[in-house]
């Protein structure tokens, strides 16, 4: 026994799967070479179950009685050859911008100037670390990148989407082609990937996108659930104007408004393009929005927080490669005072609405929010823009102009035999949040939960407070942002 011993030179991982494809067991096993190892990994499977033989990041064929033909099947499809997991953003920041162009598939949200400011001034301090999966071909090259966190909590290892609940749309970047023909096939093969490298217990992935500019979003072929936050949208037909964007109803109430505004002296519409401006702008923001969120809601801000505003004053100074910025802030304004702001994030496709304010003073009665709104409509439409949104949340203004819903789902996917009950208890977590939405008296309770958690402010940096308030995150009983236009 002991000669044997010493022969052994490769240490092994063995996963069972379901027929689903889910893995349902692990082991380790150490063996001389690749075909003693096969021998002893087909002895641990049972019931017709499949069996993964794993040589560090290199997966070994093994051959399955009943399950040759599907086995060659997937290789034919299966295009991801390796995954490489990055926790620092600089190493991942070549290939992360490569994937950024127009012709590739990727929202502003998912943008590396965007995501590093909030894991430098948010993730980090919430003890979150960078977990980027870069899926590559036969040749190495990328096909797509998935910006990743990654927290522990009650041993659970959890990788989640960057940007937390800044982001209102999350989604890998991936090489146009592969999006646009990706199988099921290709993207258990990336998580059967990830699982043998045991970095991470859980895939937890919200507030996908079901498309993006007409390519399908590959994480929709794993597993997945309707979200439970819905997001109005507008798509912009060919040959529609900005005219036909808002109704002629409210464009002539809005105009009356607006006349009124106009009689101010140095009233104009504008986006900020300095430094000087955008400091200034967001300055009487961080200023003006606790205020009215307390005023509206009884809660504090969000935004009152330093580090939130850090990574909120980093991604609107980040210039892009167009010269835009990745967070572009429209201003309503006149001599005397600011009168409205609203940040969007947009591509050349696309705008999305972040976050807003309008003033505390009585210009507030003419509805300065939905003026802006409609000059930031105007804005894009004659840019040729071919859709927009104003964020998650169901509010009249919105439904104003986006008549549609944006289809959003969620994806839970176990890597590891403690993942799979992670994801039970997930999916759970968002039945009891469907059922709350549903039921008006539970939502005032949580509305007053909400509230409640705000009011441990000083405490927020202790691990307990900031489980819960993750906690609460996933029942939508706390959020960072608000958009209110009024």
């Amino acid at each position: 026994m002991s000669n044997w011993r010493a022969s052994v030179h490769h240490n092994y991982r063995v996963f069972i799967l379901d027929k689903e494809g889910h893995i349902i067991n692990r082991a380790h096993l150490s063996s001389q070479n690749d075909e003693a190892a096969k021998e002893r990994a087909r002895d641990l499977a049972s019931y017709g179950l499949a069996v993964e033989l794993w040589d560090g990041s290199r997966r070994i064929a093994i051959e399955d009685e009943g399950r040759t033909m599907q086995a060659n099947l997937c290789s034919r499809s299966r295009r991801v050859a390796s995954v490489d997991i990055v926790h620092d953003l600089a190493t991942a920041e070549a290939v992360w911008r490569s994937l950024e162009c127009p012709s590739n598939s990727a929202t502003p949200y998912q943008r590396f100037d965007f995501l590093a400011a909030w894991q430098r001034r948010v993730g980090q301090r919430a003890g979150l670390s960078p977990f980027l999966v870069i899926a590559r071909d036969d040749e190495g090259r990328p096909l797509g990148l998935l910006p990743l966190a990654l927290q522990t909590a009650f041993g659970v290892r959890y990788a989640s989407f960057m940007g937390g609940t800044h982001s209102t749309f999350n989604m890998g970047l991936w090489q146009s082609e592969f999006a646009a023909t990706a199988t099921e096939h290709d993207l258990r093969s990336l998580t059967a990937m990830l699982a043998a490298r045991d970095k991470a217990d859980v895939l937890v992935l919200r507030r996908q996108p079901t498309y993006w500019r007409d390519l399908q979003n590959p994480l929709r072929l794993l597993p997945h659930e309707p979200s439970t936050v819905h997001c109005p949208v507008r798509t912009i037909e060919p040959g529609a104007t900005s005219v036909s964007l808002v109704s002629e109803s409210l464009r002539r109430r809005l105009q009356r408004k607006e006349r009124k505004l106009q009689l101010l002296a140095g009233y104009r519409y504008y986006i900020a393009s300095d430094d000087v401006d955008i400091t200034r702008l967001l300055d009487w923001f961080f200023q003006v929005k606790p205020q009215r969120i307390m005023a509206q809601q009884k809660l504090p801000s969000p935004f009152a927080d330093p580090d939130v505003q850090g990574f909120i004053r980093s991604a609107c100074m980040t210039k892009l490669a167009d010269c835009g910025r990745a967070i572009e802030i429209h201003a309503l304004e006149c001599d005397e005072e600011v009168i409205a702001i609203l940040a969007v994030m947009a591509d050349d496709h696309r705008f999305s609405a972040m976050f807003n304010t309008y003033t505390m003073s009585r210009k507030a009665k003419f509805s300065p929010g939905l003026i802006l709104m409609r000059h930031v409509i105007d804005h894009f439409a004659g840019q040729r823009y071919r859709a927009f949104d104003f964020g998650i949340g169901f509010y009249d203004y919105k439904l104003l102009v986006c008549p549609d819903y944006e289809p959003i789902f969620d994806s839970f996917i176990p890597l590891s035999v403690r993942g799979r009950f992670a994801v039970g208890a997930i999916s759970a977590v968002n039945e009891a949040k469907r059922f709350m939405k549903s039921n008006p008296a539970l939502h005032d309770i949580a509305q007053n939960l909400r509230s409640r958690l705000q009011g441990v402010k000083a405490f927020q940096t202790t691990s307990l407070v900031f489980l819960l308030q993750n906690c609460c995150s996933q029942l939508g009983l706390y959020e960072a942002t608000t958009l209110t236009l009024a």
